[in-house]
């Protein structure tokens, strides 16, 4: 294909929902060994009430309901955008499942105190720790697997240029986080992982489904910078880069 071709493959991909069965083939990405929807499903299977925070199109949360060994009697979720608050009401609807449109990432939770016994989240956009301890219940369980710090870091920083690099400093700021909201951390599990892209129509729909990688993105404004990304494709094969997922389980006393 030509360069404008794949552009505009990468562009016609629709971006709702967190499904990433799309890139079969075309990019691989390596899953932290702890396996966050198994450890959801667990814990899922030993409390009353759950709360998904930023819950996409409703697919994690759904997988780990599946996996567990009973099914809360409160399910609850939020999520921000339009799109994925329909999908996310579909996919969480077999399991009693309640999902609240909010207004972004810094409204506060639309929930009472001491509401959830669980409080999970994967790949929020930016997670409200003080608010989830708020709405959990005393003994209740924070699960949270956060993008961390750096994440993509070789991908955005060949489109972007050299950009501020904090990520040594990333844990000490979670355990903060942790403990200035009263919360006592139970598991701080920090991983690169692999991942790996075989065409630019690839990336093109990654960086728009992933926004906060690249977060001014246009094909306009980085054309010549996709160009060489294309170029080095074809060179070496693919583009390799790191993710990083960090898992936070946290207690309230």
């Amino acid at each position: 294909m030509t360069f404008d071709e794949e552009i505009a493959e990468g562009l016609a991909v629709p971006t709702d929902g967190w499904d990433f069965s799309w890139f079969a083939g075309r990019a691989t990405e390596e899953r932290p060994g702890w396996g966050y929807v198994r450890l959801c499903g667990e814990r899922l299977g030993q409390v009353g009430s759950v709360l998904d925070v930023d819950t996409g199109g409703g697919e994690v949360l759904a997988e780990a309901l599946g996996l567990a060994e009973r099914v809360p009697r409160t399910v609850c979720a939020t999520e921000g955008w339009a799109p994925n608050y329909e999908l996310a009401s579909a996919a969480l609807e077999p399991f009693g499942g309640v999902v609240t449109l909010v207004d972004g990432t810094t409204a506060p939770l639309p929930f009472d105190d001491r509401t959830f016994d669980l409080v999970t989240s994967r790949h929020p956009v930016s997670f409200p720790y003080a608010e989830a301890a708020r709405v959990l219940a005393p003994g209740g369980t924070l699960l949270v697997q956060e993008v961390g710090a750096g994440s993509n870091r070789a991908l955005y920083e060949f489109l972007m240029g050299p950009q501020e690099n904090r990520d040594a400093e990333y844990l000490d700021v979670l355990r903060a986080q942790v403990a200035g909201v009263g919360l006592d951390m139970v598991r701080l599990q920090d991983a690169l992982t692999r991942v790996e892209f075989f065409d630019l129509a690839s990336v093109v729909h990654f960086l728009r489904k992933v926004l906060w990688t690249v977060p001014d993105f246009s094909v306009e404004k980085y054309d010549d910078r996709l160009r060489a990304l294309r170029d080095h494709i074809a060179e070496h094969g693919s583009f390799v880069c790191h993710s990083r997922r960090t898992l936070v389980e946290a207690r309230k006393p």
